[in-house]
């Protein structure tokens, strides 16, 4: 007994000792290096193969040093063999930024490049995460199937393409496995077999949303072989089938399945998820579903008695009140119910009852038309709750909230409302909902004021109620918000001035104030405690900014600015060169009269949109910095050559438009290497010399506008470079020659505007044939000459003409009729590229035309793309109008006058029912006007004078309007006119050929000259009152 002891107690003398010389020795090497060489070589060459634009890996340096401290890198405590390598990037969608320089950021943290197969000498790997990187497209290597030891490999998001190697199936002591791709550019990874995931009988989460599955038809089967699998990932991956008619599966342990986005082609809820009783989080999202299978014991909701989370929106037939009531069976333990755009009527919601645990419900883009009843559940209970895109247009607020604002201790913590055409004010209950979190009502028809108990709110941290009729003054208890974050009020009727109070605010990141009506002086004390404001739009008000002190610096840092309208002039607010942080700023129209300062480009090292136009800013620009993607500074007083562009600049949009820039094209246009730039207006300027030839770095360019310069030489045939030019106007220049055939290259062109140059030769055939594309042509007020080409008639699309003042000879091509846009054959929207030039921000470049149209010259801008227009005047046309010209039905103005015309006005002209004005004046027509022009009621402009036209005026409200000088200069009679039609024009039609009622004429001159002749010589003595009392009876005679 005593030796047993003995032996026992020397054995535990040993087990200690042995510990504790494991701990001194671990307690010794702590501060020693851990890492092993060859890791430490492998983990160098694996960085070499890596582009790390961040410096992220900047710690992975040297000979000697311990990688076990390096970033991302964990060792074995006792071993020291790197057993982890987790270097994810950021996981987000370029949505989720609010800014270019903030997705910029995200990117750069993004590593890229290759994999190098040097990490296969950590042999003790267990952890590789390279998720949410940028690959750049290439394949997973296959080496990675040889890390045999390791049990978690993400590699989602990251870029990767082509087919996943099935040599991943060698890593069978796996227990995570991510593959998920995303909307990646570059990612589009696929599977044709899965058989290789078979031997992964460890697997607890599998993720391969994304992934292109379509060819994986054994997905089914290989999964039902994975018995450890708790999580399930295969959203969007476009699954061939989901086997809705097979019974059960094996997987025991699942809680989590996503089949998401996936099309089963109107298949059955299949009944073998109802066999997985563990689930507590089912996502049938987007899965076009028809509703459950016969209902039995074995197929219903009520088997899934541990769900919580379910999601099976974007499924209309699934509303039905059966799929409800099924649902009602899961009882109480659902906590969570995701039922958008499911077609769910208010009439089926007494059947979803009995969900007493429900604390998030999702109803929005349905067709609820009422209240949620009572009977769903315990509404006090609720947190979450949306019902936003429903049609509650007969319902008030008050009403809709009477449910939640009757709970003596309500739980809600968002309500999302938006965009239901709900109605009536916001009640002074709202208050009650102490705690509230997320208030979104946007998009309503919300009135009345904003109810002072909205203050009580303090757990409120966004606020959103734009887009609605709210009226009066912001109240002062918003000063009360004090977890406020977000706050929007913008495009509403509010008045009054801002309340002081929100300078209290100093959670606020984001205040949008746009498009009210206020009024009033902004100091610095509305300011005073928003230390974290990022964003700020107050554009569209009438308010003054005025701070109390001339060297205020806020005691915020703005990312994004938006004060247009504003007044902050006359001088240039000196507290804008504070706000290093931003990277969007526009101060469109803020009576700003002084100059620049010189430090202004130096203060905003990270400004990216910039939009100072509509100001009267003097001084001049050297240099537009690198870091910007849109400027304008159009309608402003800035004067000498224009900037300079860096070679690295990634400029997009430019507008120095409406300025007083003098000297060449050559600096701005030649200076710099790059391609970027897609619209660039430089209109109505002091611009001078040749246009230069440098056009190969502008391939990028989608609108350009130089009207109204005084811009003289040939256009350089180096302009077919533009290949993806949409609108090029340039107007009112001093250019000459011909329009060189390279513009042919043009084919995306919808815009071509030469008007009032000095261009001469015809105008090419190659207009017709090669720019098919073509919305408006404009050649108005050249030297052209030669006559319309019939290939002119295969632009379709066009749907203004201008050849107005040129010398053109010869007919009107009959075949105008094909233009399908104005024959109301075919409608055809102008791409807004060509008109509104719209970019990332709020800066729009506007295209413009300078049409004459009822007599006068009028400018058309935003709505270029509904006018239709036709104009051949002042040249030296001939023949007669073409009937099929009267097909154009969609023609708002014509105007063919001073020309060299011939034969009648068409009599079905009255079939251009659009037609708002008309005009052939200063030809040679004859005959009658046609009868059919009483019908064209629009309109308010008509000239035909100056032309042989005979007979009566047609009657019609708007002929009789018009002066008398649009009919002067012919033989026409009738209102507006004071030459009345006697009885025989009157009786014309009828009388026509039936000359035995008619008057002889020649036989009344030849009684009239012998009347003369024999008896001059003998009544000379006739009193002149006398002759003329026989010439009115003549004239009675005659009729006239």
């Amino acid at each position: 007994m005593s030796a047993v002891f003995k032996f026992s107690h020397i054995s535990s003398l040993y087990l200690t000792f042995c510990l504790l010389f494991v701990l001194a020795l671990s307690a010794k090497n702590y501060d020693a290096t851990l890492c092993h060489d060859d890791e430490r070589q492998a983990l160098l060459q694996f960085k070499s193969g890596l582009v790390d634009e961040a410096d992220r890996l900047a710690s992975w340096v040297g000979e000697t040093s311990d990688c076990c401290k390096w970033a991302g890198i964990t060792c074995d405590n006792i071993t020291g063999h790197v057993h982890k390598i987790h270097l994810p990037g950021i996981c987000a969608y370029p949505s989720d930024y609010n800014t270019i320089k903030e997705y910029n950021e995200a990117a750069r943290q993004m590593l890229r490049g290759d994999i190098s197969q040097s990490i296969l000498y950590l042999k003790q790997l267990e952890h590789l995460d390279l998720s949410c990187n940028d690959f750049r497209g290439i394949q997973i290597p296959r080496f990675m199937g040889s890390l045999g030891n390791l049990r978690y490999l993400n590699l989602s998001r990251s870029g990767f393409g082509g087919t996943i190697p099935p040599q991943l199936g060698n890593l069978t002591e796996l227990e995570v496995l991510c593959l998920g791709s995303s909307y990646h550019a570059f990612e589009s990874t696929s599977i044709i077999n899965m058989q290789w995931l078979s031997s992964m009988r460890s697997l607890r989460h599998l993720d391969m949303s994304g992934v292109n599955l379509t060819e994986a038809s054994d997905w089914f089967q290989v999964i039902n072989t994975l018995p450890s699998l708790a999580q399930l990932h295969l959203s969007r991956s476009g699954l061939p089938d989901i086997h809705p008619n097979v019974a059960s599966l094996n997987l025991t342990f699942l809680s989590s399945l996503d089949l998401s986005g996936n099309y089963f082609y109107n298949s059955f809820m299949p009944r073998w998820i109802f066999s997985i009783t563990s689930l507590v989080s089912l996502d049938l999202s987007w899965c076009n579903l028809r509703g459950l299978p016969i209902p039995s014991s074995t197929s219903s909701f009520h088997n899934l008695t541990s769900l919580k989370f379910l999601h099976i929106s974007e499924n209309e037939s699934m509303s039905s009140s059966l799929v409800l009531k099924e649902l009602s069976s899961i009882g109480g333990n659902l906590i969570s119910l995701d039922m958008r755009f499911c077609g769910v009527k208010s009439a089926t919601l007494d059947s979803l009852h009995n969900l007493t645990s429900l604390l998030s419900l999702d109803l929005s883009e349905n067709q609820l038309t009422s209240t949620i009843p009572k009977s769903l559940g315990n509404l006090c209970n609720l947190r979450h709750i949306d019902m936003g895109l429903n049609n509650f247009q007969n319902i008030s607020l008050t009403s809709l909230l009477r449910s939640f604002l009757d709970c003596k201790s309500p739980s809600l913590e968002s309500l999302q409302l938006g965009e239901n055409g709900i109605s009536g004010p916001i009640p002074e209950s709202i208050g009650n909902l102490s705690f509230l979190r997320s208030l979104y009502l946007s998009w309503n028809l919300i009135s009345g004021p904003i109810p002072e108990s909205i203050g009580n709110l303090s757990f409120l941290r966004s606020l959103y109620l734009s887009w609605n009729l709210i009226s009066g003054p912001i109240p002062y208890s918003v000063g009360g918000l004090s977890s406020l974050e977000s706050f929007d009020v913008s495009y509403n009727h509010l008045t009054g001035t801002l309340p002081e109070s929100l300078g209290q605010l100093s959670k606020l990141k984001y205040l949008y104030l746009s498009h009210n009506l206020l009024t009033g002086v902004v100091t610095d004390a509305h300011f005073s405690k928003l230390i974290g404001l990022k964003n700020l739009d107050g554009s569209g008000n009438n308010l003054t900014l005025r701070p109390h002190h001339a060297n205020w610096v806020p005691s915020f840092q703005l990312e994004s600015l938006d004060i247009s309208s504003w007044d902050l002039g006359p001088q240039f607010p000196l507290w804008l060169l504070t706000q290093r942080d931003l990277s969007s700023l526009y101060m469109r129209n803020t009576k700003i009269s002084s100059t620049m300062p010189e430090s202004f480009w130096r203060s905003f090292p990270n400004l990216e949109l910039l939009d100072m136009s509509q100001n009267q800013i003097q001084g001049r620009l050297f240099e537009i910095p690198a870091t910007l993607y849109e400027v304008d500074l159009s309608s402003n007083l800035f004067s000498g050559k224009l900037p300079k562009l860096f070679n690295s600049s990634m400029l997009n949009v430019l507008d120095l438009s409406n300025n007083s820039f003098t000297g060449s094209l050559f600096h701005l246009l030649c200076s710099w290497g790059g391609n970027v730039i897609e619209a660039l207006n430089l209109a109505n300027n002091h611009l001078s010399g040749a246009i230069p030839k440098c056009w190969v770095k502008w391939q990028s360019l989608r609108f350009l506008n130089l009207e109204n310069n005084n811009l003289s030489g040939v256009i350089p045939t180096a302009m077919g470079y533009l290949s993806s030019l949409v609108s090029l106007n340039m107007c009112k220049n001093k250019l000459s020659g011909r329009l060189p055939a390279s513009l042919m290259w043009l084919k995306e062109l919808q815009i071509l505007e030469f008007a009032s140059n000095e261009l001469v030769g015809s105008i090419p055939t190659w207009i017709g044939t090669e720019l098919l594309d073509l919305r408006i042509l404009n050649l108005r007020s050249n030297s052209f000459d030669g006559t319309i080409s019939h290939e002119l008639c295969y632009l379709t699309a066009i749907q203004i003409l201008d050849f107005a003042h040129n010398n053109l000879s010869g007919n009107i091509p009959r075949c105008f009729n094909n233009f399908t846009v104005l024959s109301k054959k075919e409608t055809i929207e102008i791409d807004p590229f060509s008109v509104i030039f719209v970019v990332f921000g709020n800066i729009v470049i506007t295209n413009s035309a300078s049409l004459v149209m009822k007599g006068q010259e009028y400018t058309y801008s935003t709505n270029l793309d509904l006018v239709m227009f036709l104009d051949l005047s002042g040249n030296k046309l001939s023949g007669s109008i073409p009937v099929e010209l009267m097909a154009l039905q969609a023609l708002q103005s014509l105007n063919i006058s001073n020309n060299q015309l011939t034969g009648v006005i068409p009599k079905n002209i009255g079939d251009m029912k659009l037609l708002e004005s008309f005009d052939v004046s200063s030809n040679h027509l004859s005959g009658e006007l046609p009868m059919s022009l009483s019908g064209l009621t629009f309109l308010s402009s008509f000239n035909v004078s100056f032309n042989n036209l005979t007979g009566r005026i047609p009657t019609s409200t708007q002929l009789q309007s018009f002066n008398e000088s649009s009919f002067f200069g012919n033989k026409l009679c009738g209102v507006p006119l004071t030459q009345i039609c006697g009885e025989i024009e009157h009786h014309k039609d009828q009388q026509e050929g039936d000359t035995s009622h008619g008057v002889d004429f020649g036989l009344i001159i030849s009684i009239l000259l012998g009347f003369f002749v024999g008896f001059w010589s003998i009544v000379i003595p006739l009193n002149v009152g006398t002759i003329w009392i026989l010439l009115s009876k003549l004239r009675y005679m005659l009729g006239c």
